[in-house]
């Protein structure tokens, strides 16, 4: 059992790993859309005070997308190693079609997409629309 830190991902808001690999599985933490550089989340509009008043979707999807991307590939896995995903949606009568759509241009055949389950939630540690909790399955050397 092997601990695994991005440093091309942003950081984990607690006390954890990205990833952590258990024989050939590899169990991704939950992870958001947050700009690994800045860690800023992408889509997000403000008020005046600084309150957030809206998001988009869209880029915070990408976003996350991009971010498992990283936490995969420094773990030695690929998106097409990806075997389930949790996705958790603060918003789910506003979001859930749009992500969908995403969704579909990142894993366009069925066939061979990861199992998914899709959750509506009130809140998420940060201000963040989306998060992906990701099981991989590596390739055995041999």
């Amino acid at each position: 059992m092997s601990s695994i830190q991005s440093q091309s991902a942003p950081k984990p808001l607690g006390h954890y790993p990205h990833a952590r690999r258990v024989g050939d599985l590899l169990f991704l933490s939950g992870i958001g859309p947050r700009n690994p550089k800045t860690n800023q989340v992408p889509g997000n509009q403000y008020d005046a005070e600084g309150r957030l008043t809206g998001h988009d979707i869209a880029a915070q999807t990408h976003a996350v997308f991009a971010n498992v991307r990283e936490v995969l590939e420094s773990s030695g896995a690929t998106w097409q190693d990806l075997i389930d995903v949790t996705v958790y949606l603060t918003d789910m009568a506003q979001d859930f079609a749009r992500y969908n759509a995403i969704w579909a241009e990142y894993f366009p055949d069925i066939a061979n997409a990861p199992c998914r389950t899709t959750l509506g939630i009130s809140a998420l540690p940060a201000p963040i629309a989306i998060e992906l909790k990701c099981v991989a399955q590596l390739k055995v050397a041999g």
